[in-house]
């Protein structure tokens, strides 16, 4: 695992506060940050350990920083230390300490950065989790490419990572899709039939009316030509009864839904170990043995619900049902298991999918979900709390819309999807990599706009073309420097052994000062399961280094190749080597490919 100095020194805080103030307690610790100055005028850290023990201590914030500003100057490789504002302390290293992070991330390459903190626990992340009614689209993009990028996170801070997508082909959505597929499997046999009448025929009409669904009309007909049709007094095929046909045209509609989904996913770079299927979690017993489980606990009872808070849904009625009582555990309301029918609501559904988790050994379980599912959050945490005896904790990720602009417009539909933009479509028109870091850089509870013009344009403000163009120019460098074989080998294992104490400028140790926070990064995003802040850090790298870069146009001294300094130019390859792994590293967590020379 990758050396932390912030970790490293944040022990010597709390060897100091113990030393100061024996008889605070664990949990208070626990809560002792040390983290970047913004201003390195004021230090390369700061903690805030006195303003948590103050009142702990009953003394003055201001008072315990001062004592212990005094104790952490003796620290070794302190260079300073000073009470500032209402009680933080700020520290500033010995210049050698900071330098000594490269031979780290040059030894390590890209698993600098790597974290224990994670201490193997086993989290089940779950994203995307489209039903399989329709091509992917940019709804489902985001979520697929935070739920990623939040389990290679994970993954990197010492986690046991489990990416899963749950397949929901339990529902009246996949009975409607086979219908659509049923309609466009009539059409290849050259039904005379009109699409106005079969849609009578079917349960609330055709709903799938999308041009991806004619493959699998005509894969049906050839499958199994005109065994699943009758025929009609004209010789053309006519729809037969829904009994004699659905189970076999559901199963290979979802079969070829999930077939295109996996493709779709791959080629945005996600690889989900685990596809769980919500009717086979059911064919399994798995939803009714939870629902045991909670009637055992008494937590569930026929009742009768308040109606909804405004105008009333057709399909309400008031009518005993069988109710969780979820607000027990937090929720607003109590939530109901059955339907009218006597079949399981999407809620039961769900707790049976959950409760499957917990029986295949997750410790922590994160579901990624769009935000108009906002709502269910309440019910679903409260669900898994009273199953798992809050054993199991379930966190939600909410990812919100992205409106895909061309020229500052919305764009046009997607005709092959019929009423959405497909995922391939996007992936097609900016590639994958522009697509899985532009997703990546605003909170995924944000609304954001992704802009086609920018996401490919070579400038500044575009931070796939950023950060990419900092790994190109430090490779660009690293080539120059082995093809001119005058600075000696330029590997990373000779680099790590290079003497830095000629790194002295301000460019240079703001760029050294930016790779050691990196181990610090993964971990603190991690834990608050935030990955856009890996994009919002690579961004800053890539700031510093390109201020470096320019520095060194304006100030000889400061370029990275000098022939008549060759320990200088030394450590500078090590620093420029230090800089391409560290970008390599995030890139690696975001799912991005680096990028050897920009064309």
């Amino acid at each position: 695992m990758s050396d932390c100095v912030f970790q490293r020194y944040r022990h010597h805080v709390l060897a100091t506060v113990r030393e100061l103030l024996p008889d605070v307690a664990e949990d208070t610790l626990a809560r002792v940050e040390l983290t970047p100055t913004r201003d390195p005028a004021h230090g390369d850290m700061a903690t805030n350990a006195a303003l948590l023990l103050a009142r702990v201590a009953k003394r003055k914030p201001a008072d315990i920083a001062q004592e212990l500003a005094q104790a952490l100057a003796a620290v070794p490789g302190v260079a300073a230390a000073a009470a500032a504002g209402p009680g933080f302390v700020n520290i500033t290293l010995e210049p050698a300490v900071l330098r000594g992070v490269l031979p780290d991330v040059l030894r390590a390459g890209e698993a600098y950065g790597a974290s224990r903190i994670g201490a193997g626990v086993r989290v089940n992340v779950e994203y995307v989790s489209a039903n399989p009614t329709g091509p992917m689209h940019v709804g489902h993009c985001r979520g697929a490419v935070v739920g990623d990028a939040l389990a290679n996170l994970l993954a990197k801070a010492g986690f046991a990572v489990t990416k899963e997508f749950y397949i929901n082909d339990a529902g009246t959505q996949v009975r409607a899709l086979a219908w659509a597929a049923y309609w466009r499997y009539l059409q290849a046999l050259g039904t005379t039939m009109e699409q106005d009448a079969f849609a009578e025929l079917a349960p609330n009409g055709l709903q799938y009316l999308g041009d991806y669904l004619v493959p699998v009309g005509m894969e049906l007909a050839a499958e199994y030509g005109a065994k699943l049709a009758e025929t009609a007094e004209d010789g053309t095929a006519r729809p037969a009864p829904e009994a004699t046909w659905l189970e076999t045209v559901r199963g290979f509609t979802v079969a070829h839904m999930l077939k295109a989904i996996r493709e779709d996913l791959a080629a945005l770079g996600v690889n989900q170990e685990v596809f769980t299927s919500e009717a086979d979690v059911l064919a399994r017993g798995v939803t009714e043995t939870a629902i045991q489980t909670l009637e055992q606990q008494g937590l569930l009872y026929e009742g009768i619900l308040e109606p909804p808070k405004g105008k009333l849904p057709e399909d309400w009625e008031e009518r005993e049902q069988l109710l969780f009582r979820s607000t027990d555990f937090g929720d607003d309301v109590d939530r109901p298991l059955r339907k009218s029918d006597g079949t399981n609501t999407y809620f039961a559904n769900d707790i049976g999918c959950h409760a499957d988790k917990v029986a295949r050994g997750a410790q922590v379980m994160i579901d990624v979900w769009g935000a108009d599912h906002g709502g269910y959050v309440k019910r679903m945490k409260a669900a898994v709390k009273a199953l798992t005896r809050d054993a199991v904790p379930l966190e939600v990720v909410l990812c919100q819309i992205v409106h895909i602009l061309r020229d500052g417009q919305p764009v046009r539909m997607s005709k092959r999807a019929g009423t959405f933009v497909t995922l391939r479509d996007l992936i097609d028109e900016v590639g994958r990599d522009a697509v899985r870091f532009t997703m990546l850089t605003r909170k995924s509870d944000a609304q954001m706009e992704f802009d086609l013009d920018l996401v490919v344009a070579q400038k500044r403000d575009n931070p796939v073309f950023y950060v990419q163009y900092a790994h190109a120019r430090c490779r660009s460098v690293l080539r120059a420097a082995a093809e001119d074989g005058s600075y000696g080998p330029v590997d990373a294992a000779t680099l790590s052994t290079a003497g830095l104490e000629s790194l002295s400028a301000d460019a240079e140790m703001a760029l050294v000062r930016r790779l050691a926070e990196w181990p610090r990064m993964v971990e603190a995003a991690a834990l608050a399961r935030e990955p856009h802040r890996i994009a919002f850090y690579l961004a800053d790298v890539a700031a510093d280094f390109h201020a470096l870069w320019n520095r060194g146009r304006d100030d000889a001294a400061l370029r990275f190749l000098q022939a008549d300094a060759l320990d200088a130019t030394r450590a500078r390859l090590a620093l420029v080597a230090s800089t391409a792994a560290v970008i390599r590293s995030g890139l690696a967590v975001m799912g991005v490919e680096p990028v050897e020379e920009m064309r």
